[in-house]
């Protein structure tokens, strides 16, 4: 088995990726007892190519199903957390500039009946 690349597994659908990953899975199964039965060094060396191509094959299945969340929320107003922007959790909480300029009734109240004064300063 030579090692899977990625950019081959984009060009599949979804079914045939499962498909790969399950022969890929057994295929280790396999190696797995040929190391227990005492297997060649070739067979042995092996399992690390498999376990890598069925690592570069989930991940691709994942970057599949993410694009697919990703077009589907596009415009809609709340988005599933993988899909939002990751930045700092400051950020993300931060309040935005509406937020920031709206005052309490009270504070408004005040500021409309006693309003800042101004005064003439003569030299």
């Amino acid at each position: 088995m030579v090692k899977v690349r990625a950019q081959e597994l984009r060009k599949k659908d979804p079914e045939q990726l499962k498909k790969q990953v399950e022969d890929l899975k057994t295929e280790l199964a396999t190696l797995r007892v040929a190391k227990v039965a005492g297997g060649a060094p070739a067979k042995l060396a092996k399992i690390k190519v498999v376990r890598k191509s069925i690592a570069t094959a989930l991940t691709v299945i994942h970057e599949l199903q993410l694009a697919k969340v990703k077009s589907e929320s596009a415009n809609k107003k709340y988005k599933p957390l993988d899909v939002r922007g990751k930045r700092t959790r400051a950020l993300r909480k931060k309040l935005s500039k509406k937020q920031q300029e709206k005052l309490v009734l009270k504070v408004l109240k005040r500021s409309r009946n006693f309003p800042q004064r101004r005064f003439a300063v003569a030299n």
